[in-house]
């Protein structure tokens, strides 16, 4: 019997969720999106695949669609996820989707389990592998009598170092607007016994230097609220429990001066509204009597703090790379953050043969029943196909695969709101991604 996979969204992350399940025996994968060609495109010429056009604030459409298929997988906005599951649950379909679970999510837990469904979540790459390799270590040194007394674990998704040539040394695979708000999250973790605290308006000030290897040079910032992990990880022995992001130094100096001259603020402004040069425009939203040079730098001194003279030098040279000091047009989107982000999307795309990276790392600091302590670590570092797959792409979309597929084997008998957070649901995953996709952590003993 054919199993039917509706599969929502057509962003870059999809193309191998949808190649794989496409390959899959009796699988027919629906590909919707709001526009069919985009759908078309991921959709493309495998007979085991169709494209549909779909708009899943539309109530009737999304329903009749999900009624059809046996799983909906949800790679669109996490905003949109519980829409989905709620209409899934209706008909007694599973859903998955790679995003964290939102309170919208957890709602919905008796009613997917009255209704006999799985709606499966965070089982991309951060979250989802960093959960498959947690859970592995911790469960492996509890069973050795082992308490794990810190867990630092780090990801980022990076241009390759040879194509970070940018003044963020960052490049846009999605929605600039999305990466840049996400540096106005607050962090919040457990440091040497004590909760942590930090303001988004201080996120950026709080990132330190991170060492993994000797080749790269990356900063680390907390991501989000990281205290949940101590029961989710089942490590409440742990005083240390931190999840953040890495970036190439350098990103958190310009990024602290883009927030002092106002070009991450959201607030509507006229001269935003209309493609004026951009060297006037950002004349207006820093207060500079003229947009000539002279004064533009100088209205830039006093809004801006530079951590040394050589960093002003290079931040400066960053803005001007960006076009801020030239004639070119901006794109009016009528506030700064939204303008700003159109010139990014438009000079820090990956251009043709460039490649993504991804850099993730569990530390975890262990302290065993004699009373010595190791150190272990879990680290994975990736490079995207030019001709491929981005890294990106493939560390989300593979593994949403490989757990769709073991859910529509009827390997997951739990129901309601699952997670990899158990070694029951980890570790046939882990098992698969690396024996058949090449997708693995390396393990170490670093001390």
């Amino acid at each position: 019997m054919v199993q039917k996979v509706l599969v929502l969204g057509s962003g870059f992350v999809a193309k191998p969720t949808v190649d794989i399940l496409a390959a899959r025996a009796n699988t027919e994968v629906i590909v919707a999106c709001r526009t069919l060609d985009k759908a078309e495109a991921l959709a493309g010429t495998s007979s085991s695949t169709k494209a549909i056009s779909l708009d899943v604030t539309d109530a009737a459409a999304l329903d009749a669609a999900v009624s059809e298929v046996d799983l909906v997988i949800s790679l669109i906005p996490y905003v949109y996820h519980a829409t989905v599951a709620a209409a899934a649950i209706k008909h007694g379909k599973n859903v998955m989707t790679t995003s964290y679970i939102s309170p919208a999510i957890k709602a919905l837990e008796e009613s997917a389990k009255k209704a006999g469904t799985i709606i499966f979540n965070e089982i991309g790459l951060d979250p989802g592998i960093d959960h498959l390799y947690a859970v592995k270590a911790i469960d492996e040194i509890h069973k050795a009598g082992g308490k794990v007394k810190s867990f630092l674990s780090y990801c980022g998704g990076l241009p390759a170092p040879e194509n970070s040539d940018n003044p963020l040394g960052y490049k846009f695979s999605w929605s600039s607007r999305g990466v840049l708000l996400a540096l106005r999250n607050n962090a919040k973790f457990y440091q040497d016994g004590k909760v942590v605290e930090i303001l988004g308006k201080d996120l950026m000030k709080s990132a330190v230097p991170y060492f993994i290897y000797p080749g790269y040079s990356f900063l680390a910032y907390g991501n989000r609220d990281s205290t949940i992990y101590k029961e989710l990880y089942k490590i409440p022995e742990a005083e240390t429990v931190i999840r953040g992001t890495l970036r190439y130094q350098g990103f958190t100096d310009f990024t602290l001066v883009l927030v002092d001259l106002g070009l991450l603020d959201d607030t509507e402004k006229d001269f935003f509204k209309t493609p004026i040069p951009w060297k006037e425009a950002f004349a207006k939203l820093i207060g500079a009597t003229s947009s000539s040079e002279a004064d533009l730098l100088a209205a830039i001194d006093a809004k801006a703090t530079f951590p040394s003279a050589e960093a002003r030098t290079t931040i400066i040279n960053g803005i001007k790379w960006l076009g801020f000091f030239s004639d070119t047009p901006i794109t009016p989107k009528g506030n700064a953050l939204d303008t700003m982000c159109a010139t990014l999307e438009d000079l820090m795309q990956y251009g043709p043969g460039e490649r993504d990276f991804v850099m993730l790392q569990h530390k975890f600091g262990i302290e065993w029943a004699d009373g010595t302590t190791e150190t272990r670590t879990s680290t994975l570092a990736d490079y995207g196909d030019p001709k491929g797959y981005s890294s990106m792409a493939k560390l989300v979309g593979t593994p949403c695969a490989v757990a769709a597929e073991l859910l529509l084997d009827g390997y997951f008998k739990q129901t309601g709101i699952l997670a990899p957070y158990s070694p029951e649901i980890c570790n046939p995953l882990r098992e698969i991604l690396k024996e058949k996709y090449g997708i693995f952590l390396v393990e170490k003993t670093i001390v």
